[in-house]
């Protein structure tokens, strides 16, 4: 084991210690020579078992199924997942005949099926068809491409941006294009999926810290820092399971002094901080070049599906033409670009939408902890939890509030730990104050319903 290996297991999990040992072990069968096969003929024949070559008899199939099954008695109401929605989503959605008040959607700004989005989806398809049909690489450039990736660059105050296909690869094929085994990357221990699967992807060691904790950073990266080549701290600017964010000046002052990498994911901050929705840059008052690595999503308040890197021209040029989930991906749908296009520009002439947003979220918050709704660490800016800590009575209550005219989704192990398994409302613009006010009176009926107890 490596000095620095030894040294971080200090600051390491059980589960980071045993994926650390687990990867050298696999770094030693590598590199162990194969024996030669002598007599081929000579090997008894043992029996694999079914588990080995059967999908339906996978243990993440199984374990499911199991899972699934602890939800199906009636006092719970079933699995809450998957339901038949009709037509648009906004304040509102239909399942079956039935109409809902919805907080099981991000589309924060209003702006899915709004109609200067819908006149430029039509002139994209009309122009450019349904596809590029191509890699950008090899089918060449479209002109809408590079007037969402201007608009992208100048809104964060940025040299460059570079538009993919899906958000979740964006944060996958960067993390894992930039970074190695001679690396280090810190992430808070909240950050998304994406995140982790790339740091896991690139090889370098990586060390979740404690939640919104720059000084347990800072402590990280006197001891660490020297002992590899990048480093990389990488945030969230909302985060999406908690409504909570960073303090971003502090971690840009740890950037400066120990000479690392800052990346940001902005999935739920872009069009939700700052006055014009730009983000949690402008929330603080930050310029683009104080992060080196600016990374978003077009399906949240763009309504749109995709997601983008933004910062230096170096950064861009390099995930142009190396990042595997650029080069060998088919480009952005002219559709998809049009539209998220056309919410930049949507939100850019209508900034009282940002405004009506963060006001409804946090009328929302602030009428949940008046009644003692135990809502985390949530900043009211777009995403309020309702923390209940057990599966069957966070399922049954969702089921319960479905029947009540309310859409809200549970989010689970291994969302979140089990302790914390939530309800998690997604407010948008398009919620008026009526349905905020009746919504939180019908959940605490519930809650104490079902014996949950004071925030």
């Amino acid at each position: 084991m490596t000095k620095a290996a030894t040294a971080l297991l200090k600051y390491s999990s059980s589960d980071q210690k045993r994926e650390l040992a687990n990867r050298m072990m696999r770094q030693r069968v590598a590199r162990a020579p194969l024996e030669p096969i002598s007599d081929p003929t000579a090997f008894e024949e043992v029996a694999i078992p079914e588990s080995h070559y059967r999908l339906d008899l996978h243990p993440a199939y199984l374990n499911l199924l199991a899972r699934m099954a602890e939800l199906e008695p009636p006092e719970i109401g079933g699995v809450p997942y998957f339901r038949f929605h009709q037509g648009l989503v906004r304040d509102t959605t239909r399942i079956g005949e039935r109409e809902y008040i919805s907080f099981s959607n991000y589309n924060y700004l209003g702006l899915s099926g709004h109609p200067a989005l819908k006149r430029a989806v039509a002139d994209a398809l009309d122009r450019y068809g349904t596809s590029v049909s191509a890699s950008r690489i090899v089918g060449g450039e479209r002109p809408i491409h590079i007037e969402l990736e201007g608009a992208l660059a100048e809104l964060l105050d940025t040299e460059a941006c570079l538009a993919f296909v899906s958000g979740h690869g964006t944060n996958v094929t960067t993390i894992a294009h930039l970074f190695g085994p001679k690396d280090l990357i810190l992430h808070d221990k909240l950050v998304h999926n994406s995140i982790q699967m790339g740091a896991l992807l690139s090889g370098a060691r990586r060390i979740a810290f404690r939640h919104n904790d720059w000084q347990m950073v800072d402590d990280l990266l006197q001891r660490h820092r020297h002992h590899y080549e990048r480093v990389v701290v990488i945030l969230e600017g909302v985060y999406s399971m908690d409504g909570d964010f960073p303090d971003l000046p502090r971690f840009v002052e740890l950037r400066e002094r120990h000479k690392v990498f800052l990346m940001i994911d902005e999935a739920h901050s872009l069009g939700v901080l700052g006055e014009r929705g730009r983000g949690i840059r402008e929330h603080f008052g930050l310029s683009g070049s104080d992060v080196d690595i600016w990374m978003g999503t077009l399906s949240k308040a763009l309504a749109s599906c995709g997601g983008y890197i933004a910062g230096s021209r170096a950064l861009i040029l390099n995930l142009k033409f190396n990042s595997p989930g650029f080069v060998f991906s088919v480009g952005l749908s002219p559709a998809n670009a049009a539209a998220a296009l056309a919410a930049l520009q949507v939100m850019a002439a209508e900034p009282e939408r940002v405004a009506e947003l963060r006001q409804r979220a946090g009328l929302f918050l602030e009428l949940a902890r008046e009644r003692q709704l135990p809502t985390g660490s949530s900043k009211g800016v777009s995403v309020v939890p309702l923390i209940v800590g057990d599966t069957k009575r966070c399922v049954a209550l969702t089921n319960s509030l479905l029947k009540r005219g309310i859409d809200v989704q549970p989010i689970l192990y291994p969302g979140v730990r089990e302790r914390a398994v939530r309800l998690r409302f997604f407010i948008n613009g398009t919620h008026t104050e009526d349905q905020i006010r009746w919504t939180i009176g019908i959940v605490e009926e519930e809650w104490r319903q079902y014996g949950g107890r004071s925030g």
